[in-house]
């Protein structure tokens, strides 16, 4: 299986996106050097009318659903395909700085998957 994978960012604040295709839907997964199950977020397209919707499921004591959920309607809003994204990023002593960083790296590699990943459906199969 071929993944699509995106690297954003530099020591502590380094996320990745990497993805692939179950059959016509997609799975996507964000994450740092310390990647666990934080959040997972259903994306879904509604073709009659024009609009994406998200569902999200977050791990007590977990923060990752921001991140999962605006990843997830995006993709899908993009796609017009169901996507699952799986985040999971964490740090010990994480700074507000930090936080910040993380979430414009999370942003930047999202962007990026829909700007260039998804276009090609064969780079990622």
């Amino acid at each position: 299986m071929v993944r699509y994978e995106i690297t954003r960012g530099e020591g502590r604040t380094k996320v990745r996106l990497s993805a692939h295709y179950i059959g016509s839907d997609l799975v996507v997964y964000i994450y740092n050097q310390n990647a666990h199950l934080g959040a997972v977020a259903i994306g879904e397209y509604d073709h009659r009318s024009k609009r994406a919707s998200t569902s999200v499921i977050t791990r007590l004591g977990h923060r990752d659903d921001t991140i999962a959920q605006k990843a997830a309607y995006l993709i899908s809003k993009t796609t017009k395909k169901p996507v699952c994204v799986i985040a999971g990023i964490h740090l010990d002593n994480i700074t507000e700085a930090e936080i910040t960083e993380l979430l414009q790296n999370s942003s930047r590699v999202v962007d990026e998957f829909i700007n260039q990943g998804v276009q090609n459906r064969d780079e990622i199969s």
